[in-house]
């Protein structure tokens, strides 16, 4: 199932089901687990793992150098990709930049053509990322989230479980689980279609809107909505929701656009 145009690296640790496929590029310590494809003209580079069933589509890169200019190429660092994943053609996605550290993907994600994931970038299960889309370094996105076409990720933020963030969005503040985000760092409202398409019951979503409400619509402060919040009794979902705005943070969170903003000046 080797390509004879295919180049690996004896280092390689190819499972006997991998479909190898023409000029792709195996150099490094790479692993490839039951039954991967790699298609035409990519690259799996470094210590880079690639669970079961995944999908390298052409001319991706991936485990590939940090793009920071003080990186050292001798450091010891990984990427590591879960399994059933599809990667489409000219995704880049780089190994961790610290030795021992590692980028990490999830499984049962898709990530469209030309998407780019940045070194120590983590991301959860069941995401779609669009194309186009950016992850600076150290990016950190929940599950079952939905990544707009040519958004940008800020580096050092977190994106919780079940956001959907629109096409070409700039995200450089944190982004809670169940939000919708657009434009600059801004919260159009809550993701209730992928809530309830995602089997939330009808009291779940009920409770988050009122958890929203409180945090980002009654006029307290963060500090004031916690000390509110955390006087009452809240559904999972819910908790997982202030654990995360409660999570001291490096970038702060996005805020809800307020009524008088108009679009056309974000």
């Amino acid at each position: 199932m080797i390509h004879p145009t295919a180049l690996i690296d004896p280092r390689a640790e190819i499972d006997s089901s991998a479909h190898i496929g023409p000029y792709v590029i195996i150099d490094g310590a790479a692993k490839l687990g039951r039954g991967v494809r790699v298609e035409a003209h990519a690259q799996v580079l470094n210590d880079t793992t690639v669970g079961a069933g995944c999908t390298i589509g052409r001319a991706a890169i991936i485990g590939g150098d940090p793009q920071d200019l003080s990186f050292d190429p001798a450091t010891p660092s990984a990427l590591i990709i879960g399994e059933h994943n599809v990667i489409r053609e000219h995704v880049t996605i780089h190994r961790g930049s610290k030795p021992g550290s590692a980028t990490r993907v999830g499984d049962h994600n898709f990530i469209m053509a030309t998407a780019h994931f940045a070194h120590d970038v983590q991301v959860g299960n069941r995401c779609v990322v669009a194309n186009g889309a950016m992850f600076g370094g150290h990016v950190h996105l929940g599950n079952n989230a939905f990544i707009g076409g040519g958004a940008g990720l800020h580096q050092f933020i977190r994106v919780g479980d079940y956001c959907m963030i629109g096409g070409n969005a700039s995200i450089s503040r944190d982004m809670p689980p169940y939000c919708v985000g657009q434009l600059l760092n801004r919260i159009t409202g809550l993701n209730v279609i992928g809530l309830r398409r995602a089997g939330f019951t009808a009291e779940e979503r009920r409770q988050i809107k009122e958890v929203f409400d409180l945090t980002f619509r009654s006029g307290y402060n963060l500090t004031q909505a916690l000390e509110v919040l955390a006087g009452r009794e809240w559904a999972m979902p819910c908790v997982r929701f202030i654990d995360f705005i409660s999570t001291r943070s490096k970038r702060g969170l996005c805020r809800v656009r307020r009524s008088s903003e108009k679009v056309e000046e974000e």
